[in-house]
């Protein structure tokens, strides 16, 4: 009887998607209560929105260079779009594309971005601190 010695390959996820969304809520959250304290112009959430469009693309562009061996889009690239307020579709793209999630040091480093993008959303536009933004 011959024995098979190949191994089926089950894939490794670092952390639950599921999670990684509940960023993106808790952020519309805070969004939602801040704009009913201190009213937030619309053109915030079209440059959350557009960012977030773009971060996604560029995703999908590293994602099919790293597939087929191509020049890759910079991780500082990828980090900075996030930071800008791509965040979002950052987290969009890493789930449903399944790219960016395994190494150690970039997610450590895009979690930081998005930790500074709220900081500086509240730092802006908080009620707790006053006159910082007309509304």
């Amino acid at each position: 009887m011959k024995r098979n010695n190949t191994r089926r390959r089950i894939p490794t996820r670092t952390g639950s998607g599921a999670v990684a969304y509940l960023a993106i809520v808790a952020f519309a959250s805070i969004y939602l209560v801040v704009d009913a304290y201190r009213p937030v112009s619309i053109w915030v959430a079209g440059f959350y929105l557009t960012l977030s469009l773009v971060c996604f693309v560029f995703y999908a562009v590293d994602k099919s260079a790293a597939v087929a061996a191509r020049w890759r889009v910079p991780e500082t690239t990828l980090l900075l779009l996030g930071f800008a307020g791509g965040w979002p579709g950052a987290i969009v793209a890493q789930q449903v594309l399944r790219h960016k999630t395994k190494k150690v040091s970039f997610r450590q480093a895009f979690w930081g971005t998005v930790a500074l993008n709220v900081l500086a959303f509240l730092v802006i536009f908080s009620p707790l601190l006053p006159g910082m933004v007309d509304g």
